[in-house]
């Protein structure tokens, strides 16, 4: 039950303003009584970010559910028969069904790991890498590179070459300038793979009397 006091704050003249029949709301569960069977909650308690979240996150897990159908009905299998085995295997490592296939499609996890019958070990791995994309950041930034060093190209090459081994990709702007990119789990690590490349970079041109200057775009 949402308390009128918990919808909105403020006079509320109609409640259809907030809710509606059939219509799904994202709510902060403030109290349960297990004794009684009820479940209170807020609807004005959750933030603007935590509702994008939950449904970011809801619409996440009917993927994951999606996949385990399509495995149920190429292997003409019940999709609960599916359920119950895998909810054996990943509820103590996985918050939910869509985490554990993002770490199925990430390589983090194999799923002949998890020891599910192998026609449906093959399927769901099959379905995962077809249809769940690891999610990535792209950070960027420009690397300017100066030599006056006679050989200064090929100080600047082995310099940019630094940087490519350090995990990010370069592609020459113009005027002794260069974008690098850097493709992530997230951004921390990719700021990590950045600001190693970066400081491979100018680290070494430096130490041959060049210049270097990374700025973050």
């Amino acid at each position: 039950m949402i308390h009128i006091s918990e919808v909105a704050p403020g006079r509320i003249r109609n409640i259809r303003d907030y809710v509606v029949e059939n219509k799904p709301v994202v709510c902060k569960v403030i109290g349960v009584n297990k004794e009684r069977g009820h479940v209170d909650l807020s609807l004005r308690r959750v933030t603007e970010s935590q509702r994008r979240a939950k449904l970011n996150e809801v619409k996440q897990e009917q993927k994951a559910e999606k996949i385990v159908e399509l495995v149920a009905k190429q292997l003409s299998m019940q999709p609960p028969q599916i359920y119950s085995q895998l909810s054996e295997k990943i509820s103590e490592r996985f918050h939910s069904l869509f985490e554990a296939f993002i770490a199925i499609a990430k390589g983090d996890v194999l799923v002949a790991d998890l020891k599910l019958p192998k026609e449906v070990s093959d399927g769901i791995n099959e379905a995962v890498m077809q249809r769940i994309k690891p999610p990535v950041v792209e950070l960027k930034g420009r690397l300017a590179l100066a030599s006056y060093d006679p050989d200064g190209v090929s100080i600047v090459k082995e310099a940019l070459k630094l940087a490519v081994q350090e995990g990010a990709s370069v592609s020459y702007l113009g005027s002794g300038a260069y974008l690098f990119k850097v493709v992530a789990e997230n951004y921390k690590s990719g700021e990590q793979v950045m600001a190693k490349a970066s400081s491979a970079a100018i680290s070494f041109i430096e130490g041959k009397g060049g210049e270097g200057k990374f700025v973050k775009v």
